[in-house]
């Protein structure tokens, strides 16, 4: 399980290369919800999402020897985008696996930072390439199922917590959990009382299965808008981490995540992912359980406009 000093000494390490994202109180959201609502404004970091701190952690606290023959990474969206971006400041070759159904703006701007895009049937064909890359001497970056990377997101968590002490609730949303497990052992070590509240979507219900289940299930098909919350499973350390550390996990429609995404847009003038707007879908849900202090975290803001235009046609 990913620890606090792994989490502090990663805030250290990143430091010099990312943003620290601010955290702010919504009149809007309190009045929606019914008691104090910030949002970790994640969605302005760096590639406009949390993913650059566990790319950079990773990358950061591997050897020059080790990264020599470069990295490899698998994604459908913003890892990609993270693990691009960090090689090409630390003038690394990287190469990235790509589903075919990854939107055109999320394959653009990988190969705008730099990296080398590789397109594959389906993201579970993209990870059985991984082998064949790192027996070339590649390091593999994986998206979520590493103490490194889920360190890097854990520093979100420290961020929150320096800035709200009282903090009660913490709102986040999970692909394959490293997000919310790097968040919650950050949020749990600093404050063992706050209560952290997981969110999918149907159709990346990765989670909500696994936690049904008691052990990982492989999704046959991801078949949610939410992309960037598409891993296929997950994985035996982040189900743990759920089981100890996760109040629930609310799994929410496609269209509850799009009225949210409306709503956020028109109200508080970000334009978020589903994967992230899907918190506040969920907080919908539970704000009968809410104390005093609320945090969503707004995980990413990579949309293309092509898809904003086409949710008019889901809602």
């Amino acid at each position: 399980m990913t620890d606090i000093t792994t989490i502090e000494n990663a805030r250290v390490r990143i430091a010099p290369y990312i943003k620290r994202t601010s955290l702010e109180h919504s009149e809007t959201l309190s009045r929606h919800l019914g008691t104090n609502v910030f949002v970790k404004q994640e969605l302005f970091q760096k590639t406009g999402s949390f993913k650059v701190r566990g790319a950079f952690n990773k990358l950061l606290s591997s050897s020059k020897d080790d990264l020599a023959k470069g990295v490899v990474a698998v994604s459908g969206g913003n890892h990609a985008q993270a693990v691009a971006y960090a090689s090409s400041v630390l003038g690394l070759d990287a190469i990235v696996l790509m589903p075919n159904s990854t939107p055109q703006n999320y394959v653009d701007a990988t190969r705008g930072y730099g990296a080398r895009v590789e397109l594959t049937p389906t993201i579970a064909d993209a990870f059985k390439e991984v082998d064949r890359h790192k027996s070339d001497g590649r390091v593999f970056v994986h998206p979520f199922d590493d103490d490194l990377v889920m360190a890097g997101q854990g520093t979100l968590g420290l961020e929150i917590v320096d800035d709200i002490p009282d903090v009660t609730d913490v709102v986040v949303s999970i692909g394959g959990g490293g997000l919310m497990t790097g968040v919650a052992s950050a949020l749990k070590a600093r404050k063992p009382d706050v209560r952290i509240w997981g969110v999918e979507t149907v159709g990346a219900d990765a989670m909500a299965q696994a936690l049904a289940a008691g052990h990982p299930v492989t999704l046959p098909a991801i078949t949610s808008i939410a992309k960037t919350l598409g891993a296929p499973a997950v994985s035996d350390a982040t189900l743990a981490a759920a089981q100890q550390f996760l109040e629930s996990v609310t799994v929410v429609t496609d269209a509850e995540a799009i009225v949210a995404l409306r709503f956020i847009l028109e109200r508080l003038k970000l334009l978020t992912e589903p994967a992230a707007s899907c918190t506040l879908a969920a907080a919908e849900k539970l704000k009968s359980n809410f104390g005093a202090n609320v945090v969503l975290i707004f995980c990413g803001g990579n949309l293309g406009f092509s898809d904003l235009c086409s949710f008019e046609n889901k809602n």
